[in-house]
């Protein structure tokens, strides 16, 4: 059984990129880690510089002052050329997911450390000492999503180091895995799963210290025993949370075993899906691994199976998702458009998804699940016109209508219209159906949150793109209003921005519409976006040069010798 490594993916930020990202990129145009060592150890702690100041020790026993972060620069420092060095000279250093803070990490211990010395030399309160700690490391720019800000227990007579409840519990658990005791093992992988979930760095700091090889055995030893391998599931799946890495080959094939095995029943798919959608998120090479494996028919044939399960479906869907993103930086390409072809060609995937949400008109959830995945399968032009002819656009019309209260079913509804929207015979079926005025109507009602305001306005742009019939539908519903209101509520938000390729479509093919959209105030709008945000900088001029605005244009290249001008 092999060593659990470092996981390299569990950093919290994501590449958003879709197999549909490129469509509309036209003339007219609609819009469309972790970094640093594995075990990087700071020489010193962060409270560490200059020595504590003395005073008077009187029967109060005063308390020892501590170096304000500017007193203690030196050692900062030393502290940024130290990581700064370790960085280069690691050389399993990858460019992973990009994390929330930088690229500086540490290892759990040299934390640790940093506490300790906070207590024992300046005489803080453990809060205190955790809290000076963590402010002195992120004022380094150390990352310190992967580590447990608590305190270790102190070490014990003999000189011994105490450990984290974390891996003290994942001991008991792995005792219990190496004498086979099934007694134990429910109690056991309970109290481990309960921490894991609790938040990433407990499951960190678990997985540097050999939680999977030993969640992994468990599973194995459950195999003949449905209730406690729905148990080892469930932990297995807490421990996989944001780590998919820790898969290997034999823990992919169990996976897959289980859900041919045990098909039929419900609960034990749902606990096997919901690992493969951990393991799968963020990392091309395990969804690659489980679409060779047979994962997509296991899949839609789960929600074909347990349609009645909303829990189920919900988990299938999202797993189906996941296989079509492109969302690990750390391969050039992915296969999100073959797995979304193989998905809808192969299992039929589009006519499972329509069928299933007709069960679940009252959950939420399972709608907005099902409309995401949907979006996802629409990256061709034969897809999104079978998703009409299945029933689909007219099911997410009626459920945009009655499900305006529900800002997440809006928002995936939105954005499932916006995707089939990129079939041009499709933007006809969509303003027929009447769905142009439920799209401004959305906008308006919910105008205080920006990703309805971005989907609202980027499906409006949508139907307008090369549709001059649609564009005075969209005038006549007050679809450009809309845009421009968004636009002024959310300045600072670069996507809804972007609602001004919705009025350069509008005015592209349709000239007339340009003094309306100006006397809305959209040549202000558009200008203040131009200046605020640099990616809007093209679409925005472009926007202003069909209304007829006065535009100044760089000439970048006259032909001449030399570089394009900056």
């Amino acid at each position: 059984m092999r060593v659990a490594a470092l996981p390299r993916s569990f950093s919290l930020g994501a590449r958003a990129s879709g197999a549909n990202s490129g469509r509309g990129a036209c003339a007219e145009s609609a819009y469309g880690g972790r970094v640093g060592p594995s075990r990087l150890r700071l020489l010193s702690g962060g409270a560490a510089g200059g020595s504590p100041a003395a005073g008077p020790r009187g029967a109060s026993s005063t308390k020892r002052s501590c170096p304000s972060l500017s007193s203690r620069t030196p050692r900062c420092i030393q502290h940024q050329k130290e990581l700064s060095l370790c960085q280069q000279q690691d050389p399993e250093v990858h460019p992973a997911q990009p994390s929330s803070m930088g690229s500086k990490q540490i290892a759990q211990e040299t934390f640790d450390d940093a506490v300790q010395e906070n207590i024992t030399e300046f005489e803080m309160e453990p809060e205190e000492a955790v809290r000076e700690a963590v402010q002195q490391f992120e004022a380094q720019g150390v990352d310190l999503s992967n580590i447990v800000k608590a305190v270790r227990p102190p070490a014990s007579e003999n000189g011994q180091r105490q450990k984290h409840q974390i891996l003290l519990t994942l001991e008991c658990l792995g005792r219990a895995v190496a004498e086979q005791d099934v007694a134990q093992l429910p109690q056991q992988l309970s109290a481990f799963a309960a921490q894991c979930k609790e938040q990433l760095a407990f499951r960190h700091l678990a997985g540097q210290n050999g939680a999977y090889p030993a969640v992994l055995s468990a599973c194995q030893l459950a195999a003949g025993d449905r209730d406690l391998l729905l148990q080892a599931f469930s932990t297995l799946g807490a421990l996989l949370d944001g780590q998919p890495d820790l898969l290997d080959a034999a823990g992919q094939e169990l996976l897959l075993r289980s859900l041919r095995e045990r098909r039929g029943d419900a609960e034990a798919t749902l606990a096997g899906i919901r690992c493969v959608r951990h393991a799968c998120l963020k990392h091309e090479h395990n969804r690659q691994g489980f679409v060779k494996g047979g994962i997509l028919p296991l899949l839609t044939g789960a929600i074909t199976q347990h349609g009645g399960s909303a829990e189920l479906v919900r988990m299938a869907a999202s797993a189906l998702r996941v296989m079509t993103f492109d969302d690990d930086i750390r391969v050039p390409f992915g296969h999100a458009h073959d797995h979304a072809k193989m998905i809808v060609l192969e299992n039929d995937g589009l006519r499972v998804l329509i069928e299933a949400a007709k069960a679940f008109r009252d959950n939420s959830g399972v709608l907005s699940e099902l409309c995401a995945t949907l979006s996802r399968l629409s990256v061709r032009n034969e897809f999104c016109q079978e998703i009409v002819d299945l029933g689909g656009l007219n099911f997410m019309v009626t459920l945009l209508a009655d499900c305006m209260e529900h800002p997440d079913v809006v928002k995936q509804v939105l954005g499932a219209i916006r995707a089939v929207a990129g079939n041009d015979d499709v933007k006809d079926a969509i303003v027929e159906a009447g769905a142009t005025d439920l799209i401004v109507l959305a906008i308006s009602h919910h105008l205080g949150n920006p990703q309805i305001c971005e989907q609202g306005c980027a499906a409006l742009c949508m139907l307008a793109l090369r549709k001059p019939e649609n564009c005075s539908v969209i005038m006549e519903s007050g679809g450009a209003l809309a845009a421009l209101q968004a636009m002024k509520a959310h300045p600072r938000e670069v996507a809804v921005q972007q609602a001004c390729m919705l009025i350069r479509n509008l005015v592209a093919r349709s000239r007339e519409l340009c003094g309306p959209i100006l006397a809305l105030g959209a040549e202000v709008l558009i200008a203040e976006a131009r200046a605020a945000h640099r990616d809007c900088d093209d679409v925005a001029r472009a926007a202003l040069r069909d209304l007829g605005c006065k535009v100044e244009l760089r000439e970048l290249w006259t032909g001449q010798k030399g570089s394009l001008a900056q």
